[in-house]
């Protein structure tokens, strides 16, 4: 059967569906920002950046960017009533000390029991940027993955082991992609949905491991 992937919208949609009220919750650099935008009316998820905001709203309509106010990414957003920002080593304090619910991050890489490696392919001449993954990946109760399930090549980024340098082991909970979403448990792979029209054993394919329905 035919199948459409999801838009970068509708990805952002499906994570935030997940949130749940009352949430803490920090935004990854590129992808998982915009998750931001579709937060569910009438739900309270409080947004973290780790630059040093807490009560992060979406993104600002065009020509009201503020530049004084960015996120970890350096793109323009707002501030929700109540936010505030803070010292930079305050808000890495939050981020190790557990008060974080969930973290969505970007990837290159998710092994099936959850390893993640997020910050360098480990190729020469690269520039070390590992910021704040490692801190968030584990100081985070639970994280999350968002990403395209396949590189540019056609290669699931979704592997027995992964090959690039690893952010952090065990971290990641659920991995949400353009075509499915998944969770990572001891025992590998568990499907929670995919998009119509794409069956069980064409993601498998895809993916090249065993998913547990």
């Amino acid at each position: 059967m035919a199948y459409d992937k999801r838009t970068k919208d509708q990805l952002a949609r499906r994570v935030a569906q997940d949130i749940f009220d009352g949430a803490y919750v920090n935004l990854g650099i590129g992808m998982p920002t915009t998750v931001a935008n579709h937060i569910p009316a009438g739900r309270e998820i409080i947004l973290h950046s780790e630059n040093g905001i807490l009560g992060m709203g979406p993104a600002p309509a065009a020509g009201e960017e503020d530049y004084d106010l960015i996120n970890a990414g350096k793109q323009p957003v707002t501030l929700l009533a109540g936010g505030a920002y803070f010292h930079h080593a305050d808000s890495f304090a939050m981020m190790r000390g557990g008060h974080l619910d969930i973290c969505v991050l970007g990837a290159f890489q998710v092994s099936a029991k959850g390893d993640l490696a997020n910050w360098s392919t480990g190729e020469p001449g690269a520039i070390p940027a590992v910021g704040g993954a490692m801190d968030l990946a584990i100081g985070a109760r639970q994280t999350w993955v968002m990403m395209d399930l396949l590189t540019k090549k056609g290669e699931s980024k979704i592997v027995e082991r992964c090959t690039y340098p690893l952010t952090g082991i065990g971290c990641v909970k659920k991995i949400y992609t353009d075509l499915c979403t998944l969770e990572c448990t001891p025992q590998g792979l568990k499907l929670v949905d995919t998009v119509e029209g794409l069956t069980h054993a064409e993601l498998e394919n895809l993916v090249g491991l065993p998913i547990a329905a």
